[in-house]
């Protein structure tokens, strides 16, 4: 591991990472959460090594995300990849809290959120991850709204994901972001996705259809002058889909589940992934698995294509 040089803040590269950045090779950002919050052992570790393989076969680098024992971690070595996958006391970071799990010595695992601040740091341009948080159903009365979609109004990474959670309000986050002035591209498609669906049933406000295309528009962006990073939706592979009409059944069922049960907050996600999991038999985690590796393919060509 390679130490950033920096007095005020205990930042560490992985070799790997650290040699990339030496040689100018490109790097994808990843979010830890997934593997600490996501799904169980060992099917975590898998997922992250599986994921880790497909950025370098498409050649890029990935740089696993993580607070460990207070050091801020760009990319993991395997010992402590599987170590994190193990942890069952991680903190669930974002930006609220990453410097608390910094400051305090803490293990935290990083959202959408604590990774596009700690990949901008990092220097970092892109990012994959499976969905963005974003406006929660019933957020009128809640307020409930992710911290990942200021993120994305500030700081400048291209986040690679599969839409946003359909557990959430998707026209509420769409319209949030527009405010926000984050530009929401659709990779390939004319419709925004629904994460473990195709097709949320919405236009998507851009659609491009080439890594290199995403990279110029970022890159003019940049000319620009603009603040703020990028969304990029990629649908899930068609042959890993569950169909709209049925995953809505499923959210709906799972959503009254967690009212029943009084869960808020931060344990909310988890705890819908969960209830999904055992509607669908499992059939939700494929997909979520299936979607991530779609993801992290497209986010290495785009970093590739941006050439940093």
């Amino acid at each position: 591991m390679t130490n950033a040089a920096s007095p005020l803040l205990d930042m560490s590269y992985s070799d790997e990472v650290a040699a990339a950045k030496r040689d100018g090779v490109p790097i994808v950002a990843l979010e830890s959460t997934i593997i600490t919050h996501g799904m169980p052992y060992p099917g975590n570790l898998e997922m992250a090594r599986s994921v880790e393989a497909i950025i370098r076969e498409a050649g890029a680098v990935p740089a696993t995300i993580a607070v460990v024992d207070g050091v801020l971690n760009i990319g993991l070595e395997a010992e402590q990849l599987e170590a994190l996958a193990l942890t069952t006391h991680a903190m669930k970071l974002s930006r609220a809290d990453i410097a608390f799990a910094i400051a305090e010595r803490r293990t935290g695992a990083t959202t959408v959120a604590a990774t596009m601040i700690a990949a901008a740091r990092a220097g970092i341009k892109v990012f994959a991850t499976g969905g963005i948080g974003g406006v929660h159903r019933g957020a009128e009365e809640s307020f409930d709204i992710s911290a990942d979609l200021e993120e994305l109004a500030r700081t400048g990474v291209i986040v690679v994901c599969a839409g946003a959670k359909a557990i959430l309000d998707v026209p509420k986050t769409l319209e949030v972001l527009e405010t926000r002035g984050v530009p929401v591209v659709t990779y390939d498609a004319v419709e925004f996705p629904a994460f473990w669906s195709r097709s949320s049933g919405l236009p998507s406000p851009l659609s491009l259809n080439s890594p290199a295309a995403i990279a110029n528009f970022q890159t003019t962006r940049e000319l620009l002058g603009l603040n703020g990073g990028m969304l990029v939706a990629n649908p899930v592979p068609e042959d890993a889909e569950i169909p709209r009409q049925e995953m809505e059944i499923y959210i709906r069922r799972a959503l009254d589940n967690a009212e029943a049960e009084e869960i808020t907050g931060k344990a909310v996600t988890p705890y819908l992934l969960d209830t999904l999991f055992r509607l669908t038999d499992g059939r939700s985690l494929q997909t979520n698995i299936a979607l991530v590796e779609n993801n992290a393919r497209l986010a290495a060509a785009i970093a590739v294509a941006l050439g940093d």
